[in-house]
Parts: C-alpha cells; sequence; structure tokens
C-alpha cells in the first residue's frame, strides 16, 4: 500500500490517482513519435527507441523527483520511497506498451508501419481527452465541462500528433 494515499478499491480512484503518469506517459509516446523519423523498414527499432525512451525519460524523472526530495527536506531515501516512485512511474510505462506492440506487431508484418503509427498517435490522443473528460466531470460535475476538458487535453493530443507532419 502507497504510505501516502489510503487502501482504494474504486477503479475510478485508481484511475485518477495514475492520471499525472497517464498523461505524462501519452505526451512523452507522442513527442518521440513526433521525433522519431518514419523507420517503416526498421519497425523493430521503432518499438526499441520508443520504449527504451520512455523507460529512460520515466527513471530519470523518477531518480530527480527523488533525489530533490531528498535535499528539500533534508531525508534520507529509503526503500520505501523507492518503490514509490516506481509506483508513480508504472502508469507512464503503461502508456508506452501498446505503441511498442504495435510496432513489434508490424515488425512481424501483422500491420503496416504506418498504422502502428496511426494507432500508437489515436491511443493517445483518446487516452488524453478521456482524462479531460474525466477532469472537466470531476471539477463541475456536468457533461459540458467533461465534453470540454475532452476536447481541450485531446487538442492538445492531437496537436503533438499533426505536429509530425509539419516537422518532417
Amino acid at each position: 500500500m502507497d504510505h501516502d494515499h489510503p487502501e482504494e478499491t474504486d477503479g475510478w480512484q485508481r484511475f485518477d490517482r495514475a492520471a499525472f503518469g497517464l498523461i505524462y506517459g501519452a505526451i512523452t509516446v507522442l513527442s518521440i513519435a513526433m521525433g522519431v523519423a518514419d523507420h517503416s523498414e526498421a519497425p523493430f527499432d521503432t518499438a526499441a527507441m520508443l520504449f527504451g525512451s520512455v523507460l529512460a525519460i520515466t527513471l530519470a524523472k523518477a531518480f530527480a523527483e527523488l533525489l530533490s526530495h531528498a535535499l528539500d527536506f533534508k531525508k534520507h531515501i529509503t526503500r520505501m520511497d523507492w518503490r514509490d516512485a516506481w509506483r508513480h512511474s508504472r502508469p507512464t510505462l503503461a502508456v508506452a506498451n501498446v505503441p511498442t506492440l504495435l510496432f513489434i506487431m508490424a515488425g512481424f508484418g501483422w500491420v503496416l508501419p504506418e498504422t502502428a503509427r496511426t494507432l500508437s498517435q489515436g491511443l493517445c490522443v483518446f487516452l488524453l481527452a478521456a482524462l479531460g473528460a474525466r477532469v472537466g466531470w470531476v471539477l463541475e460535475g456536468n457533461v459540458l465541462s467533461a465534453v470540454l476538458g475532452a476536447v481541450f487535453a485531446g487538442g492538445a493530443g492531437l496537436a503533438l500528433a499533426l505536429m509530425k507532419f509539419v516537422i518532417h
């Protein structure tokens, strides 16, 4: 059990607690997809770069947070702190799993690499829209706020996905 939060059984509470990592993961995947050259001839390389980059960024963020927290509060880093940092990082890494799997599937020829890219970007945009809707609903408790939250967060993800075409 995370020592900062009581044990929870409600799925929405788990989703809400994972929101930071899910948002961070979706934006990271979209950003990496934007920066990765079109490797349609090497989808296994794309899968490795995508997951490896998300893993490196996530671990770097967790490590920086642990060390800076130790400095800010003059507190030793405990095993519990390491465990909580890993638990907090899991949602970010989870977002990269499906896009990585899609590029592996492209490597085996089961889907086209462009399909893997499009589905990966679509997943991330959908995830951001769902989280935006959740924020709107939780804060205001009405459908309009949920829709506006979905449009705002999903729009930010869509803008990142479309930037790939502008940059490349």
